[in-house]
């Protein structure tokens, strides 16, 4: 074996030709060819001024995105011959998109014609780093901090410093996709309320069929909709489906506590109630004929309609809404208002106070 050759660096060593366990000499760095803007000032500014305007481009893009996101209709189109495509959705997608590959291609001109480029040799040494190799990265980031330019070409770093911190405002101004403030006015309109309204008939969920009382048979449970909900279409009519859904049940009136708060609101033992579990709002028709119970299928939560809808168990917290029915001219069974309370699960800016509870009249 041969002598190993020191260096500067403490631990390190180069290999040798005639050492058996590193066969390939070592090839050393080629020469150093700088580049035009190492050697030329006027090529240097020129990129600089490249770099900076794309990184000043951002800003620009970023909040363009903004302003079209919030300032163009969302049902305009426009059409490229046999194609055809939705206006705002094309912009948001130009101007995001844009914004994106400026802010990349300005970090590789910065990269490629400005940084330093030259090569260097890295010794591998041990995992533990002693106070000398922890001065010599200080002094190294120093050095990359000097190497990047940015002391002396500072629009760059002013430059990017815009363009990471607006390239952020496509994608805040996205959060509002997640659906509207819940202020009271806006829960009022939405979530605390369904289409549920004086008159409105009870119809089957499936053939949207009316039904009289003496169609219904006691211990009998009937999964239904209100008749209005024909009349909508799309999306809005999926959401008032899920809020208007109900069940009818019709029990014997002898075997069930109807409070004189509630003795107006069904007709000879049968009762209308929220189809939604109060608990995370899964649909319920799970029913106990004997026990008068229906039973939450998704973690049981178990709901007393022979007791205003009580909750018996589970970890629902809140009884069943219960919608007020009455008889139309014609005999059939139909709302007489809204749900009093909101219907499903709970949520932070509702008030409990109206909920039913064991014991009120």
């Amino acid at each position: 074996m041969s002598d190993d050759t020191s260096h500067s660096r403490p631990g390190t060593e180069v290999a040798t030709v005639d050492e058996e366990r590193y066969p390939v000499p070592d090839p050393g760095l080629e020469p150093h060819i700088p580049r035009l803007t190492d050697v030329d000032e006027r090529a240097a500014n020129r990129a600089t001024r490249q770099v900076a305007t794309f990184f000043g481009l951002v800003p620009l893009l970023s909040i363009g995105f903004v302003v079209v996101y919030f300032a163009v209709p969302g049902n305009v189109w426009v059409d490229f011959g046999p194609l055809r495509a939705n206006t705002r959705n094309l912009l948001l997608g130009l101007t995001f998109g844009l914004a994106l590959l400026f802010l990349g291609i300005g970090a590789v001109q910065w990269a490629r014609k400005l940084m330093d480029d030259e090569e260097k040799i890295d010794y591998r040494h041990s995992a533990a780093s002693s106070d000398d190799d922890k001065n010599y990265m200080l002094t190294e980031l120093d050095k990359v901090v000097d190497e990047s330019k940015l002391t002396r070409r500072k629009i760059i770093g002013r430059t990017l410093l815009a363009a990471l911190a607006t390239i952020l405002l496509p994608m805040i101004a996205g959060l509002a996709d997640l659906g509207p403030w819940p202020t009271k006015k806006k829960r009022a309109e939405t979530i605390e309320r369904t289409i549920w309204a004086p008159g409105i008939r009870v119809v089957q969920d499936v053939t949207f069929e009316p039904f009289k009382p003496e169609d219904i048979e006691i211990g009998q449970l009937i999964n239904a909709e209100p008749a209005n909900l024909q009349d909508l279409h799309g999306s809005e009519y999926q959401i008032e489906k899920a809020k208007a859904a109900v069940i009818v049940v019709r029990m014997d009136p002898n075997t069930i506590k109807i409070p004189p708060s509630r003795q107006d609101w069904q007709i000879g033992g049968i009762l209308c109630y929220s189809k939604i579990c109060t608990h995370v709002g899964c649909p319920i028709s799970l029913w106990e004929q004997q026990t008068h119970h229906l039973l939450c299928p998704c973690h049981q939560s178990t709901f007393d309609l022979g007791d205003s809808g009580v909750v018996v168990f589970g970890p629902a917290k809140r009884a069943l809404p219960q919608l007020p029915i009455a008889l139309d001219a014609e005999g059939y069974i139909v709302a007489q208002r809204d749900f009093t309370v909101p219907v499903g699960p709970s949520y932070f800016e509702r008030d409990s106070r109206d909920d039913y509870e064991v014991g009120d009249k």
